[in-house]
């Protein structure tokens, strides 16, 4: 019997993760939503660790949305390290013109309601640690894509990860073996994950690894 081929989202949800400001490409994002789909079969919310604009939140909250889950999304919408002035993926049109800092927070609603997707999504706007503490729920779909030093990796993983329920999904982006092509902190989280005996890799697709929660810890 032919396996089944992963899910893919609808073209007016692609067409809106490809015009939405970010950085996911398109083979990492079809990999995200097909993760999130499977994941969401457990009836449990999906959640994300790094929002930005809002482009891989439409994946969540399209699988979401079919589901009849609730995508969640988390952060402080003031920019990461590398998105600040003078830093390589600063972009001036998200920087508020009254305060002079970073407020991706107006054009990542915009994003949902552009593709029809905000009655989907709880956006949880905060530090990530914080918003874990008092978050009490499980979780069927957990997306780490937040900060890239140490610090906001460690602090991600060890807030989210252990609400992932039983059988399910763990995603961390942007895990590069190499440190020539990347940042190494959430290839560290990454390999925590597998060493810790909690969590078994099911798929990689370039810089995404997806895996399932078959143990307890983290």
């Amino acid at each position: 019997m032919a396996a089944e081929s992963p899910a893919r989202p609808e073209p007016e949800v692609l067409a809106a993760f490809e015009a939405a400001k970010g950085f996911m490409p398109v083979r990492e994002g079809l990999a995200l939503y097909a993760a999130a789909t499977e994941a969401a079969a457990l009836g449990l919310p999906l959640l994300e660790v790094g929002t930005y604009c809002g482009r891989s939140t439409i994946l969540l909250a399209a699988a979401a949305r079919a589901a009849g889950v609730t995508a969640l999304t988390v952060d402080h919408h003031r920019g990461s390290e590398e998105q600040q002035p003078g830093w390589e993926y600063h972009d001036p049109s998200v920087v508020d013109p009254e305060l002079g800092l970073m407020d991706t927070l107006p054009t990542f609603r915009r994003t949902l309601h552009r593709a029809g997707l905000e009655q989907h999504v709880v956006a949880l706007v905060g530090r990530s640690p914080q918003v874990a503490a008092v978050w009490g729920g499980r979780l069927g779909f957990v997306f780490v894509d937040g900060g890239h030093t140490d610090e906001h990796a460690t602090g991600d993983y060890e807030g989210w990860a252990p609400k992932v329920a039983d059988g399910g999904l763990l995603a961390v982006h942007d895990v590069f073996p190499d440190p020539a092509d990347g940042g190494q902190a959430p290839y560290r989280i990454y390999r925590r994950a597998l060493e810790s005996g909690a969590f078994t890799e099911v798929s990689v697709t370039d810089s995404l690894r997806v895996l399932r929660r078959t143990g307890p810890g983290i």
